[in-house]
């Protein structure tokens, strides 16, 4: 994977990532104000996402993949004017942009256990006791995610009701054992792999950032595979593809 700047003045290459860097980290924990890109900039596949601020600048890994998308739905406008996140999974981060498609923010990430881009059949209907290890996955795809309310009456961003996926924060208090604040906030990707599907996600970012972009309308989530073909998990990028090599 390689590392891209989103800056001010538009897009500059840098060097490769293997995780994230303490930039990044320290960034996550504190979400400063940014100011990023210009809407329509555009993600080359193969880059990945480094977002600068006025005063930090924090580095984020974004795979080929996640670029991809982020660059056919501005090109396309698919999020139809509303907010929309992309959740990259190999890279275990989280890109926010407002509904003209700027990017306002990114955080590092918490998923389900298992690789895989698929719920498994009924899992929404199933206790938490019931739910495998194998069954714990965060399904790869294209959500309309709306608020709502979940067990204990807490309110959640609802990636995808039927499977019972949301986004949400790190759940309090919690089980000390699994150090999901530890693991988010750590330099390697390998040990965010911790939930039963739902995205975890830093608190003050959520309550900042995200909650007041989709509380209304709510916006769209896309999920990047694990493993799939990523023209499997959304086929309109193959149209994109066509039209690219028409124009080119």
């Amino acid at each position: 994977m390689i590392t891209l700047t989103l800056a001010l003045a538009g897009l500059a290459l840098t060097a490769p990532a293997p995780a994230r860097s303490m930039q990044y980290l320290q960034a996550a924990e504190q979400v400063p104000a940014q100011a990023l890109a210009k809407a329509g900039a555009k993600a080359e596949p193969g880059t990945a996402l480094q977002a600068t601020g006025a005063q930090d600048e924090a580095a984020v890994t974004l795979s080929q993949d996640a670029a991809r998308v982020a660059d056919w739905v501005a090109a396309s406008g698919d999020n139809h004017a509303l907010p929309y996140i992309i959740i990259d999974k190999r890279a275990a981060s989280l890109l926010l942009f407002d509904g003209n498609g700027k990017p306002v923010g990114q955080v590092p990430v918490l998923l389900g256990v298992a690789l895989g881009d698929e719920a498994s059949p009924g899992i929404g209907s199933k206790n938490l006791s019931e739910i495998g290890p194998a069954e714990k996955t965060t399904p790869a795809g294209r959500f309309l995610a709306k608020f709502g309310v979940a067990a204990g009456k807490q309110r959640v961003l609802w990636v995808d009701y039927a499977t019972s996926v949301a986004l949400h924060p790190i759940p309090k208090p919690g089980k000390p054992k699994e150090r999901r604040r530890e693991r988010m906030l750590s330099p390697s990707i390998e040990d965010n792999r911790i939930t039963f599907g739902c995205i975890n996600v830093l608190l003050a970012f959520y309550g900042k950032s995200i909650s007041p972009m989709f509380r209304k309308k709510g916006g769209y989530v896309y999920v990047t595979p694990d493993s799939k073909p990523l023209e499997d998990v959304f086929p309109r990028l193959r149209v994109q593809a066509v039209l690219q090599a028409g124009v080119s």
